[in-house]
């Protein structure tokens, strides 16, 4: 099945759903590699399947999965050639005593579960290897009683400590060494056994120092008293470890002997907590087994999009007396949903899952489901959201045949209405020759027409209420309504005749290109037309737009409507539409001021004074300049 189907459809949220209601990683792992099929003999196989675990638990037997762990990763270790720790074979030992739990359970319940109760058959009893490790492992340990030879090794290491013990206390009780004992006790550090004694007496006391206290006040001695024996008993540890060793790997050699059943048990357990699993997700949704057939017909009795707890149930059929649905609707009315909702509950139903829906629900099954839902736009292709449809529809055209369904949202949406329209159609006509069942949802009025005068297409409309124009989520086959723009455009207000010469558009798009008379049209009036700005006169404080800058107007505006201001100590143009007013001149300087004292220098003002009366040095300076250029 198409991987982007199931997304888009939500497949794997749907099992995930059905994952929750699994007792163990077993029944998990199985529902993560089921796919849906279109075998009819393996779907009718999972749905009986899934009813047998509904009647066992509706008459209130619960198969006994409790306890049951997932011993793949321990079987995977045993192939490998290792042996298994004591509490891994504790945990073997729990999976075979469910096993025969399950076993036993099942047994008698062949009338309500036939086929589950055969499965049972497949389980083989391996009591005497959970026997073995029950008798030779208690707690997370090999028990002493596991063979005769630890049993002897275990009875001379307790002797061995039992000296080491008493030699170490009567160092205690020696008068001479209380003033080099730190605390009175023995204290077993790295496995040896020692007296604490303080540091400043670690050379009075014959022996060797295992370890010494964080602040360095106190040595942890193993006297030399109890050497003898120490070594004695680092011996009868390291045979203790070699007999255990033995003993586990004696028990993982009687698992690997019996690896064959032991897998077998592993898949039949697996598969009834899967089994269980769909048969509790059916009580919950109060799920039926659908009727299933391979030639293309769908009918859904109240059915629910199993995603939504709350949804309005959807009554459809296709497959019949159609092979195409064309549905129309308000936007946020639920057509995104009826699709989804068809294409899971196929998918649902393919898998061996019950679906939520009523008597009399028949359900075709495909060798392929195709979805065009959604926004594909694709940044990293640089492709628009219409091409990206148009990219996937063009893979489904190629791939598509006569047990395909296929589930369009939006058909032709995206580009210009008419040859989206026309594109949608023309694709809908390729898909009906292939033979496929198609559901599309539309705006588009030609497609509706188109799907009215074909004679194996069916309208379909979500309806809403007239009167709050709410969606209501019901979809009513054989019906396309009337339009919901005319409708909501009536109540708004506009008039009946264009309301009704809409409708008649829509449907013969016979329009009307009549001229209007002469006499109602009012003549247009040629006007002259003017610049507006502000009017600038020299002096005023203005604002370049382009830099911010502050500047003072030196001539009024020209033909060019451009206007010469000083920045800066500089002259330069402008257009009007570049400065801003911010102060008139005569705000700024008192009557009959001269403004242009405003673009000369001191310098020049007092050269200019001293020239007018006369006087010599000014004179001089002008011919000194002069001369020199």
């Amino acid at each position: 099945m198409n991987k982007s189907t199931l997304e888009k459809l939500h497949y794997y949220k749907l099992k995930e759903i059905i994952k929750g209601y699994c007792v163990s990683g077993l029944g998990k792992a199985l529902i993560d590699k089921l796919e849906p099929s279109d075998n009819m003999k393996i779907v009718e196989q999972r749905l009986e399947e899934t009813s047998e675990g509904r009647r066992l638990l509706d008459a209130s037997y619960h198969i006994p999965l409790e306890g049951i762990f997932d011993v793949v990763p321990l079987i995977e270790k045993i192939d490998k050639g290792a042996s298994l720790d004591p509490n891994e074979l504790v945990m073997i030992s729990n999976f075979l005593r469910g096993c025969r739990k399950v076993k036993l359970f099942i047994k008698d319940k062949e009338g309500y579960a036939r086929t589950l109760s055969s499965y049972g058959e497949n389980i083989t009893d391996l009591i005497y290897i959970e026997e073995e490790i029950n008798n030779s492992i208690k707690g997370s340990t090999v028990d002493s009683n596991a063979s005769k030879e630890l049993k002897k090794i275990r009875r001379h290491i307790d002797i061995c400590e039992g000296k080491i013990k008493e030699r170490l206390e009567k160092f205690l009780k020696n008068s001479t060494n209380r003033e080099y004992i730190q605390e009175s006790f023995i204290s077993q550090r790295n496995g040896r056994y020692t007296i604490p004694i303080k540091a400043a007496f670690k050379n009075q006391v014959q022996g060797t120092i295992i370890e010494t206290s964080t602040k360095g006040s106190t040595v942890f001695i193993e006297p030399n008293v109890i050497t003898k024996y120490t070594t004695e008993l680092a011996t009868l540890k390291i045979e203790e470890s070699i007999e255990e060793y033995r003993i586990l790997s004696t028990i993982t050699e009687m698992i690997y002997e019996r690896m064959r059943d032991l897998k077998i048990n592993i898949e039949v357990i697996s598969e009834y907590d899967m089994i269980w699993a769909k048969a509790k997700y059916s009580r919950e949704i109060n799920g039926i087994k659908p009727k299933i057939n391979n030639h293309g017909y769908i009918k859904i009795v109240k059915g629910k999009y199993p995603l939504i707890k709350y949804g309005v149930p959807l009554d459809f059929e296709i497959g019949e007396d159609y092979r195409s649905l064309i549905i129309t609707g308000p936007n946020a009315g639920g057509k995104t949903v009826v699709l989804k909702t068809v294409g899971l509950l196929t998918l649902a139903t393919q898998s061996g899952f019950h679906i939520g829906a009523k008597e009399g629900t028949e359900i075709s099954l495909f060798n392929k489901i195709f979805v065009d839902i959604g926004d594909d736009q694709s940044v990293e292709n640089a492709l628009s959201t219409f091409s990206s449809h148009v990219k996937n529809l063009a893979q489904i055209l190629k791939e598509s045949n006569k047990s395909t369904l296929l589930l369009f949202d939006e058909i032709g949406s995206g580009t210009e209405p008419n040859e989206g329209a026309a594109l949608a159609i023309a694709i809908l006509e390729e898909c009906y020759h292939k033979g496929c069942i198609t559901v599309a949802s539309t705006h588009y009025g030609e497609i509706k027409n188109f799907s009215k005068e074909h004679p194996d297409f069916e309208n379909a409309a979500m309806e809403f209420k007239k009167d709050t124009l709410e969606p209501l989520y019901k979809l009513s086959i054989g019906k396309s309504g009337d339009s919901n723009a005319l409708y909501i455009s009536k109540k708004m207000g506009i008039d009946d005749n264009i309301i009704e010469r809409a409708k008649k558009y829509i449907d013969s798009k016979e329009y009307n290109y009549g001229l209007v008379k002469e006499s109602k049209i009012s003549k247009k009036k040629t006007q002259k037309s003017t610049i507006e700005y502000n009017s600038y006169s020299i002096g005023d404080k203005v604002r370049l737009l382009d830099n911010n800058k502050e500047a003072i107007v030196y001539k009024e505006i020209n033909e060019l409507n451009n206007i010469i201001v000083l920045c800066d100590g500089k002259f330069i143009e402008v257009n009007y539409k570049r400065i801003k007013l911010e102060i008139k001149a005569e705000e700024l300087y008192p009557e009959g001021y001269d403004l242009n004292q405003l673009f000369v220098s001191y310098k020049e003002r007092k050269l200019e004074r001293d020239i007018e009366r006369g006087s010599k040095k000014a004179l001089k300076k002008i011919r000194k300049e002069y001369f020199i250029k």
